[in-house]
């Protein structure tokens, strides 16, 4: 069966290149958009405009050694210690500064930085405050008092920080400051920072710093501005989901939105399934896609998705998607799943990644299920051999045994553990073994203790929930070295 949008590449060839180029060119682009993003507030000479501020003349400088394209020629002599900042013409990917690369601190920030014992208050700090909400201690410091801040403060902080606030959302230390004003501002405050990210969100979503703020906004401000906030990612939504920073946005999308204002973004993921499936964090999106939307627009996509589960499985992104299914989804789904498992699981337990799923099979699958796949793994053919033995001594396959003598009635357990027994001497030997014997032992302990285990899982019964995170790729447990997987 051809997987869609999977294509190998023995070579580079010219298409290939043509792609990289083009690859090159939209980067090129992206940051000149931050660029002109970031300078696109900046004052004017004009009758009566007020004068830039210290720490905005020093953010504006700031923001041209970061994205690379220079602001208007800024004499800052009077306020930076006699520095004039100048740029040489026709730079050919970012502009040259001819002065030291840090604007010095100011002598506010300077003794705020070095008096330990002064207590300082926001009123402390005016025509001061951009600067400290680009300083890591500044930053900090503004964070914690906007948290108690009376109404009179945070609007004194607002005010100042409002012209450089698109300059801030992409700051690595002022992010945080704009993020605390969603969490503590006022409605008006909020809403007038969403206002100001319009026709931005895009670019703020692909930043680093940004995408942060914009999964803030669309926690706090109303559904009106989140459908707007969202819509200017139509077109976009598969980028987003490819990107680092991206994802995270079209995941909070998915999470806080409400359904009529994200129909575009599930649309796009048809023909997508698997290929989003098996991407380090199209894995994710589509997790949080079967989580929160209904069964109306999630259908098709897990129909798509069934085609793929043997494939799937082995996939080292794709096996949390269906762990995801098996734990999460219908009976119908988790059937499916457990039909595509039968007749292979000495195989796809012996594998890194498919052993994941074939736990999770035995774990939440239903009696019928459950019954059918353990079965498989202790029957004992005709020429002697038992695949039980096998997974036993089997790096990846014990973790499957170790789940199935926790989730099997207590009369099947013993039969497995007598013939799990004779073979105890030889898992000592192995270095994974170590941990089936614990198991082994603890059961042979309760059984001839008449003890029982703790909260064993009856066959039929079906096991709680566990958490939103238990299968999401950047934390699963049951991965075998331990490790996440390449987040």
């Amino acid at each position: 069966m051809q997987i869609p949008g999977h294509h190998i590449h023995s070579l580079p060839h010219t298409p290939h290149q043509h792609q990289h180029q083009q690859g090159l060119s939209h980067m090129h682009q992206h940051q000149q958009h931050l660029a002109a993003l970031h300078l696109q507030q900046q004052p004017h000479s004009q009758p009566g405009h007020k004068q830039m501020a210290p720490s905005q003349q020093m953010m504006a400088a700031r923001e041209a050694m970061m994205y690379g394209t220079p602001p208007p020629l800024l004499n800052m002599s009077s306020s930076m210690g006699g520095a004039q900042i100048m740029y040489r013409s026709a730079p050919k990917s970012a502009a040259v500064m001819e002065t030291p690369a840090h604007a010095p601190r100011s002598e506010v920030l300077e003794e705020f930085r070095n008096n330990k014992t002064r207590k300082y208050e926001l009123k402390d700090i005016v025509e001061y405050m951009v600067e400290f909400s680009c300083d890591q201690h500044g930053s900090r410091f503004i964070q914690q008092k906007l948290e108690t801040a009376a109404l009179e403060e945070k609007e004194l902080v607002f005010q100042e920080i409002m012209p450089s606030g698109l300059q801030l959302m992409t700051d690595v230390f002022g992010n945080y400051v704009i993020q605390k004003f969603f969490e503590h501002g006022s409605q008006v405050q909020k809403h007038m920072l969403a206002k100001q990210m319009e026709g931005h969100i895009l670019t703020l979503s692909l930043q680093m710093y940004g995408c942060r703020v914009v999964q803030k906004a669309l926690e706090h401000v109303l559904s009106e501005q989140q459908a707007g906030m969202v819509r200017e990612l139509d077109g976009h939504v598969l980028q987003c989901v490819k990107d680092q920073n991206g994802n995270h946005v079209i995941q909070k999308a998915i999470e806080r939105v409400p359904a009529k204002h994200i129909k575009f973004i599930i649309d796009s993921f048809h023909g997508q399934v698997y290929t989003l499936a098996t991407h380090p964090y199209g894995c994710r999106v589509i997790q949080r896609m079967f989580e929160h939307c209904d069964e109306r627009q999630t259908r098709p996509l897990l129909d798509e998705l069934h085609q793929f589960t043997a494939s799937l499985v082995q996939d080292q992104y794709g096996n949390y998607v269906i762990q995801h299914v098996m734990e999460r989804g219908k009976p119908i789904d988790r059937s499916l799943v457990c039909a595509r498992v039968r007749g292979h699981v000495l195989q796809l337990s012996k594998h890194k990644f498919a052993s994941n799923v074939v736990e999770k099979c035995i774990a939440y699958g239903d009696a019928k299920d459950r019954k059918a796949l353990i079965d498989e793994i202790t029957l004992v053919r005709r020429d002697g051999s038992c695949h039980l033995i096998t997974m036993m001594k089997d790096q990846y396959a014990n973790y499957v045994v170790q789940k199935m003598l926790d989730v099997v009635k207590v009369n099947q357990r013993e039969q497995i553990l007598i013939k799990i027994q004779p073979h105890m001497a030889a898992l000592r030997k192995f270095t994974y073994g170590k941990h089936l014997i614990t198991k082994v032992e603890k059961y042979l302990a309760m059984k001839d203790g008449g003890g029982r285990p703790s909260s064993p899982l009856q066959s039929g019964d079906h096991p709680l929930t566990p958490s939103s995170s238990s299968t999401d790729a950047e934390a699963q447990s049951g991965d075998r070295d331990g490790q996440s997987p390449g987040f």
